[in-house]
């Protein structure tokens, strides 16, 4: 009998196969990044359905073949439902998942990427955060957990604030990320100083982004 391992994870993407069936991409906890197929997910009224929407957070339960997983059940915690009747937010939403999906490698230990995605999509929900800031913290968070964060840039005359925020988002746990707000000044800054290192770690382009500099 075929035995079955059960991961937390959340959906990045999914893409149709055949007449009736999805290819998720799931980032997850114990495996990193792992691709599967959900059999019947296009079906109208079928289970896996919604869980094999983006966003969709939770248990998911899997059979291990030679070259690929199959999702066979998911208990979903949260679908991040809010982000889907919000077009800007879903965007932004999307964004992040392109960046998380840029990032992270196939069965690598991604659990901070894990937990930043998790994080970041709901501080989107957080009336009180603009989604610039959230924007800005999940870009330089994504860069200081590969390693590659160079802290405030030397060059460039920044506002204190600005400084002291660049230093927290490095060093801050994720679970603390999202506890500040700041000024329109400092956010304008720590707007440009994101933008150039995704521009100089990155360097590529995303869809949702795209998407994004025509709605904002």
């Amino acid at each position: 009998m075929q035995e079955h391992i059960e991961v937390t994870g959340i959906i990045l993407k999914q893409s149709p196969v055949g007449e009736y069936d999805r290819h998720i991409s799931l980032l997850t906890k114990e495996r990193g990044k792992i691709s599967a197929f959900a059999r019947g997910a296009r079906k109208s009224g079928n289970r896996l359905a919604a869980a094999t929407m983006p966003f969709s957070f939770g248990s998911f339960r899997l059979y291990e073949g030679k070259n690929s997983y199959t999702l066979v059940e998911a208990d979903i915690r949260n679908y991040f439902e809010e982000l889907h009747s919000d077009y800007i937010g879903v965007c932004y939403g999307m964004y992040f998942v392109e960046v998380t999906d840029y990032f992270t490698r196939e069965n690598n230990d991604e659990r901070e990427m894990m937990k930043l995605l998790y994080q970041s999509l709901r501080a989107l929900s957080v009336s009180a955060l603009p989604n610039d800031l959230v924007r800005c913290i999940f870009e330089c968070k994504s860069i200081v957990i590969n390693g590659e964060f160079p802290g405030p840039p030397q060059n460039v005359n920044l506002e204190e604030s600005t400084i002291y925020a660049l230093h927290y988002i490095g060093a801050s746990s994720i679970e603390k990320l999202y506890t500040f707000t700041v000024t329109d000044s400092v956010l304008a800054q720590l707007k440009d100083v994101s933008a150039g290192y995704m521009k100089r770690f990155v360097g590529r382009d995303f869809k949702s982004l795209e998407v994004l500099k025509t709605l904002c």
